[in-house]
């Protein structure tokens, strides 16, 4: 496994027709679900820039669709993520209306209007929210494991994956075999600082140095949903996914276009797979679908 830090095209890691080796209907629902998560960021960002929200926003337009892969074939989980976690939550079956609330500051929210988009809590999907200190969703989440006995997903960013204290929980997860699958949404930048200026080591490294499987992969959806339904039987293990953010860390402004358009490619793969008339159709119907529940909650008190 190529562990190299500067490793970043859309194609690393990649494997030949991949797409090929789950059906058309898998892609279907894939697809919708990324359309979803995206069709959902961009009202955020519309409210945003309104002024309809009062805490700092972090949207995850370019790596929505990293959660819609992972929940497609791992279910029944814990759920510990940090910041730009929209798509986390709506991707594991979170109530879209209550994080319509939830940003909006309003008690019907799903942490009650307290967490905002830093936050994501949700019960009933089994999602616990963020507290604001980078990466501390990774030693709970392993803490969790290791008291509900069930499978953890834990996701951060490669910023967090340099607090020190993801070293330990990473060592104690191996030792104790716990069920938790680490996912890094590696997007190349700390704020505005890259990778490569702030370390020299790769998070893949790091961990097979402890024992632990890992991969260091594109963001292809196929492709990280092919890795995540192999190590879900030989848990724990590390996937880090080299990914674009399209718009800034925090708030809706935009420095340019992203290295790769992941959303362009995967309506490409669709097209390959013969699912171009479907795409558009599904593309078309649940932006229309998100515009209406939008319309709909702003329109209450």
């Amino acid at each position: 496994m190529n562990c190299e830090l500067e490793q970043r095209t859309p194609t690393f890691g990649l494997i030949s027709d991949v797409a090929r080796t789950f059906t058309k209907d898998y892609a279907l629902k894939l697809f919708t679900q990324t359309c979803f998560n995206r069709f959902f960021e961009f009202e955020v960002k519309k409210a945003y820039d309104r002024g309809l929200m009062k805490l700092p926003i972090y949207l995850s337009v370019g790596q929505e669709h990293i959660p819609a892969a992972i929940a497609s074939v791992f279910s029944d989980c814990l759920i510990f993520a940090q910041h730009r976690a929209h798509s986390v939550y709506l991707s594991f079956g979170g109530d879209p209306l209550q994080l319509i609330d939830e940003l909006l500051g309003r008690r019907t929210g799903c942490a009650r209007g307290m967490g905002g988009s830093a936050s994501i809590q949700s019960p009933q999907i089994g999602m616990f929210g963020h507290s604001g200190l980078m990466g501390d969703q990774v030693p709970i989440a392993v803490g969790a494991a290791l008291g509900a006995n069930k499978p953890v997903l834990t996701v951060m960013g490669d910023a967090s994956a340099e607090e020190d204290y993801i070293y330990g929980a990473l060592g104690f997860a191996v030792t104790k075999k716990l069920p938790v699958l680490f996912v890094c949404e590696d997007n190349d930048l700390s704020i505005l600082t890259r990778t490569p200026v702030r370390r020299s080591w790769t998070l893949c490294g790091l961990a097979q140095g402890l024992g632990l499987p890992a991969v260091d992969i594109t963001d292809d959806p196929w492709l990280i949903a092919h890795h995540v339904r192999q190590f879900s039987l030989q848990l724990p293990a590390v996937i880090n996914i080299r990914t674009c953010r399209g718009l800034w860390h925090a708030g809706s402004g935009c420095d340019g276009p992203p290295e790769w358009d992941r959303y362009a490619l995967i309506k490409d793969t669709m097209k390959t797979l013969g699912l171009e008339r479907d795409a558009l159709a599904i593309e078309s119907d649940i932006e229309r679908t998100v515009q209406n529940l939008w319309a709909e909650q702003l329109r209450k008190s």
